[in-house]
């Protein structure tokens, strides 16, 4: 399978507070997983924005990304078209722009927002793990 991180997840997993089974997921070697410049922009545009929960080294995230061997899945004009042809669910432009990229790209997104669910697209769901 190959799997797309949505940002909270991708921060969870770095952060070693990813729900068991997603991070099972995510440790199982038969799978690809892949995460977005989608999610570097969102958190370098929050980090600017000085949200509390965005206080990271961008450079030092995506070093980790890399060392653990997840996949960089760039934006293409392809997947900026798909936002264009989604309907109106979601108002968030990086989740959109997300679930365009799993769409096009026919992957699997792992996320907590039940919202992305109603876009028909193959999801997962992925939990914060509380201590």
């Amino acid at each position: 399978m190959q799997v797309l991180l949505d940002t909270n997840s991708l921060l969870w997993a770095m952060g070693d507070t990813l729900d068991p089974a997603s991070a099972d997921l995510l440790e199982d070697g038969t799978n690809t997983i892949l995460y977005s410049t989608v999610s570097i922009w969102e958190i370098v545009i929050k980090k600017g924005l000085q949200k509390e929960s965005f206080e990271i080294d961008v450079y030092e995230l995506i070093d980790t990304l890399q060392d653990a061997g997840y996949k960089r899945l760039d934006i293409t004009e392809d997947h900026i078209i798909t936002v264009g042809l989604l309907p109106h669910i979601h108002k968030d432009p990086f989740d959109r722009l997300l679930v365009a990229q799993a769409q096009y790209e026919r992957l699997t997104l792992l996320t907590s927002d039940e919202l992305v669910r109603e876009y028909g697209i193959s999801t997962r769901s992925s939990r914060y793990k509380a201590g």
